[in-house]
């Protein structure tokens, strides 16, 4: 797997790469925005880290469980190619305050615990580059197998998680690949799959994302960055050919914002356009999740 199949958008633009995640001071102030406008739904959301044992190790990660009783369906949430982090323990928080477990786990944990990068995240910088490159090689298609086999078992043995309903995973960058391995390694228990700005979904590798469709039971929303289509423009039609030949329920939609655009704190992104893909994010899981 190539850069550009992790972190396409951002790979190609260079400019928007530096604008967008020179990032620590921005995303805080982002989140703290976040936290001002947060929701008492999202005050009563119980946060945990918790280490989950998988074939390759001890895996970190941060659960979310909504405060009062009751039963949800479990969701799994694959993080970008900066990993676990402040704003996606609040995009964790914030899932969990609509009805669900969540788990957002640290992909990396083969190389580093969460946050696997320090101060100030410039993806534009070549030692970060290879620094989170390194992290992501580590990390086979076996092994996200085994995680994904761990992190679901991990959901289903909390006393909270609705194990009659379905579960979800959805996965932002090079986390959208990773939701779609999932929805194939786990095809009984995952019916839904959301990836966001989704890099390398579409490869001319026999290990193409787009080639484990119809081994998934999922419906799918596959949300694609504006800068990712301009620079693989056929990938969406691949993509819908894909799901329609594997006969899978599918969204699939080129969002007028650029790669990242879903993930709060950076210039790249893109509220309304974020907001529109969390309201859809929520729709399929309210219909595929029974």
């Amino acid at each position: 797997m190539c850069d550009k199949d992790i972190h396409p958008g951002l790979i190609e633009d260079w400019t928007l790469s530096r604008r967008g995640f020179v990032a620590s001071g921005m995303v805080m102030a982002g989140l703290a925005g976040t936290a001002a406008c947060a929701s008492p739904a999202e005050d009563a959301v119980i946060e945990r880290d918790v280490a989950i044992t998988t074939p390759d190790g001890q895996a970190d990660a941060a659960l979310f469980l909504p405060a009062e009783q009751g039963h949800w369906p479990a969701v799994l949430v694959w993080p970008d190619i900066m990993g676990l982090r402040p704003v996606f323990r609040a995009m964790g928080r914030r899932l969990a305050a609509q009805g669900y477990v969540v788990l957002v786990p640290n992909p990396f944990y083969r190389s580093k615990r969460a946050p696997v990068l320090e101060g100030a995240i410039d993806f534009s910088d070549p030692q970060t580059r290879q620094t989170l490159f390194g992290y992501r090689a580590a990390m086979t298609d076996e092994g996200v197998d085994g995680d994904a086999v761990a992190f679901l078992a991990f959901l289903d043995a909390q006393p909270q998680t609705d194990k009659a309903k379905r579960a979800g995973v959805q996965g932002y960058c090079m986390g959208g690949p990773l939701a779609f391995r999932t929805a194939a390694a786990v095809p009984a228990r995952i019916g839904a799959v959301g990836s966001f700005h989704g890099g390398g979904l579409v490869t001319d590798q026999p290990d193409s994302p787009h080639r484990l469709i119809p081994k998934t039971r999922a419906s799918f929303l596959v949300a694609i960055a504006r800068n990712d289509d301009a620079r693989q423009p056929e990938a969406k039609d691949v993509l819908k050919r894909a799901f329609a030949d594997a006969r899978r329920a599918s969204t699939v939609e080129v969002y007028p914002a650029d790669h990242g655009w879903c993930v709060p704190g950076s210039q790249v992104y893109d509220e309304a356009s974020a907001e529109k893909a969390w309201s859809a994010l929520l729709d399929l899981y309210r219909t595929a999740l029974v």
